[in-house]
């Protein structure tokens, strides 16, 4: 009488999960027809457009390269370029340092540091396109709260902030460089899943407060840290709403942005220029999502 030999428990399991993916497959479906409708079709299609010339009325006329030769010649492209570069700077340096530096000092638990958290947070929920405004009236050099603090100590002053290089420039930054609510809850929040056991251990050891932030806190927030840059840099990729409604990327282009651009060119009804900026937008931002990965190594486990 053959004796039957029982299936391994761990083919049988295997066996399970594979007949599973099915109904995994299937509910996946409509969020996958979703992303490729929304998403996949319409970037193939700014990929494929940026290469003609397109009024966006009329079909496309294939023209090669010509958008993107005119665009990297074009100077309020490359100046847009520099602005990147240095809002680029100072979102990494101040931005996220500042949010990291105020999630550090709230970790700390100091008297009144719950009133200080929600007093942080309150400007963070006005729009962007409001505190544009706002800074107009704030940088306003007849009325404004800064100029009307600076003649105090020297009554001759006159400065058009939003409308003079270089303050232009720094007046627009202005509007958005304190503003790293999003930074501090992040980091906020890694800085509350440490196991205490490591501080605790750490201070058995004899470790003081800065060498905890600097060997234990710090090495294990860098995904926190590496995330906000990743927004932070995006959003200065994206940043629109505080241009438009200040400077409209004047003087001389001084305060251009890709965004500004984009609308400009879709505004001439020049539809693959502007689909060519997009394009540069979209690889840019591929590009900090890369180097911010590898640099932050996010894809290791702190633990």
């Amino acid at each position: 009488m053959k004796k039957t030999i029982p299936r391994p428990p761990r083919a049988k399991a295997s066996r399970l999960q594979r007949a599973n993916y099915k109904w995994i497959y299937l509910f996946l479906l409509p969020t996958v027809i979703v992303f490729a409708m929304f998403y996949v079709i319409p970037i193939a299609q700014v990929f494929v457009t940026s290469f003609t010339q397109w009024d966006g009325f009329n079909a496309p006329v294939f023209n090669g390269v010509r958008n993107y030769v005119n665009l990297f010649s074009s100077h309020s492209f490359l100046t847009a370029l520099r602005n990147l570069f240095l809002w680029g700077l100072v979102a990494v340096f101040l931005h996220v340092g500042f949010g990291t530096l105020v999630a550090f000092v709230l970790f700390q638990r100091p008297r009144g540091w719950k009133f200080t958290r929600a007093v942080f947070m309150i400007p963070n929920v006005i729009s962007a396109a409001a505190w544009a405004m706002i800074y107009r009236f704030i940088f306003n050099d007849d009325f404004g709260v800064l100029n009307g603090i600076i003649r105090i100590f020297d009554p001759d002053f006159s400065v058009q902030w939003f409308y003079k290089s270089p303050w232009a420039f720094w007046a627009v930054t202005f509007t958005w460089l304190f503003y790293a609510v999003i930074v501090t809850l992040i980091v906020l929040g890694d800085l509350l899943n440490i196991p205490t056991e490591l501080t605790e251990a750490a201070r058995i050891d004899g470790a003081t407060g800065w060498q905890l932030i600097r060997c234990i806190q710090l090495p294990l927030c860098r995904g926190a840290i590496g995330t906000s840059i990743i927004c932070s840099l995006t959003a200065r990729i994206s940043m629109y709403e505080q241009i438009a409604l200040t400077t409209a990327g004047g003087p001389d282009y001084q305060t251009m942005s890709l965004p500004i651009l984009l609308v400009n060119a879709i505004t001439d009804y020049r539809y693959g220029y502007a689909n060519a900026v997009g394009v540069l937008m979209f690889l840019i931002g591929l590009a900090v999502l890369y180097v911010v990965n590898r640099a932050f190594r996010m894809d290791e486990s702190d633990y």
